[in-house]
């Protein structure tokens, strides 16, 4: 017997058709937000990376910020495909469980500024760091707030105005909640590590043992 949920559901997906998050290619009914062929070649080529910074102890990520999947998270960022978070949290999910099992004690985000959580609708960061703290079941917080709505660092290609682009721009939110813990912060994309590090310094100045990172993907290192 059909229940009323499953009813509704494909009456839904007649309505509004299920796409692959990454290629955007139909999805049939036993297919979960990624088709056959993005599975295949996600598992393929979903080798997390760690990177290590100044601030922060390491930072993990998933895949390459290339082809689809930087595709995607610029859907996701701005074209207001916010649905993308839950694969995306999913991801982190399965890459981190071994590498930082009992390594953090609660989880946060690098938040936007509040202009462009208007603009957006919402903040992309904290929305991943939710799916990840319900697949982990660790809590989340907010742990910094943005203060200076600085120019996007994907504009910014020399690492030295990076760091400059993001000096001052965060602050700490109510640092005596995570005085002495150890904080897993979430982001959609590391590039250069230039804003991680800032929030990681805030963090640490504020009271938190240690940082660790994780982010969906990370642009390729040139070689």
């Amino acid at each position: 017997m059909i229940g009323p949920r499953t009813m509704i559901g494909g009456v839904l997906d007649l309505i509004y058709p299920r796409r692959c998050v990454f290629c955007e290619k139909f999805l049939s009914r036993d297919e979960t937000d990624l088709c056959s062929a993005c599975w295949q070649e996600i598992a393929a080529t979903a080798q997390p990376k760690e990177r290590k910074g100044e601030f922060f102890t390491r930072c993990v990520s998933v895949l390459p910020y290339e082809g689809k999947v930087r595709d995607s998270i610029l859907r996701y960022k701005f074209q207001f495909h916010e649905s993308n978070c839950v694969l995306y949290g999913t991801l982190i999910a399965a890459a981190i469980e071994q590498r930082y099992q009992g390594a953090y004690d609660l989880i946060s985000w690098v938040p936007v500024s509040r202009r462009r959580k208007r603009q957006r609708g919402y903040d992309q960061a904290e929305r991943i760091a939710s799916v990840l703290g319900r697949k982990t079941r660790m809590p989340v917080q907010r742990t910094l707030k943005k203060i200076k709505n600085n120019k996007p660092q994907s504009g910014i290609a020399d690492a030295s105005q990076r760091i400059a682009n993001v000096s001052g721009a965060y602050q700490a939110y109510h640092s005596s909640r995570y005085t002495g813990k150890r904080i897993l912060l979430v982001d959609d994309v590391l590039t250069t590590g230039s804003t991680l590090n800032e929030c990681a310094r805030i963090l640490r100045m504020a009271g938190a043992a240690e940082v660790l990172c994780v982010t969906l993907a990370a642009t390729p290192k040139k070689r």
